[in-house]
């Protein structure tokens, strides 16, 4: 929550501004506020069409299609939040006092992009990985390690996350078995 803010891009700025407004209103107003920074949130239900949203969803959309999938880079970690797990830190939040707060919600353990490849692939059960370099017009905007300290929220709320990567994974290709073309 105290790590500098330096927004890569448009989207991060459009962010960024969000929490301000709600933090002011929350300071000016009263408004029962707290800002959650949610870190790769994924589940049953996400895009799987295309990375338009989040990049999990499309691997695991590929690999259920016995498609290759492109890892840019590889060696970049992430920590990820299974939805259920974030529903919830939502609602811890949202009855949590006081308010005006801002709060990184993720924290699982981080894992870099190559080995969540693996891991999609062996869930799935189907599909490749290829590792390429990153796109030249990408590495402007590429953060790198990207992962958060939920120590705060589980101080605030008592919340934390219950769901590992297998188990998330798991009930994310479970879903998406049965529904796939609804979602391609």
């Amino acid at each position: 929550e105290k790590h500098p803010v330096n927004p890569p891009d448009v989207n991060a700025i459009n962010k960024i501004s969000g929490e301000h407004f709600h933090l002011l209103y929350s300071r000016l107003y009263g408004l029962r506020a707290n800002v959650a920074r949610l870190t790769n949130v994924y589940g049953p239900r996400m895009r799987i069409r295309d990375a338009r949203q989040m990049f999990l969803g499309s691997w695991i959309g590929a690999a259920l299609q016995a498609k290759d999938i492109e890892v840019w880079g590889g060696q970049q970690r992430r920590d990820l939040s299974y939805v259920d797990d974030t529903v919830a830190a939502l609602i811890a939040l949202a009855d949590s006092e006081p308010f005006g707060r801002t709060f990184n919600v993720g924290g699982s353990t981080p894992i870099s992009l190559a080995d969540l490849a693996k891991k999609v692939i062996e869930t799935c059960g189907s599909g490749n990985y290829e590792r390429r370099e990153m796109p030249e017009e990408r590495k402007r905007i590429d953060i790198g390690d990207f992962f958060s300290d939920d120590t705060a929220l589980q101080a605030a709320t008592g919340w934390h996350n219950r769901t590992d990567i297998e188990e998330g994974l798991q009930k994310t290709v479970d879903f998406y078995r049965t529904r796939l073309l609804l979602y391609l």
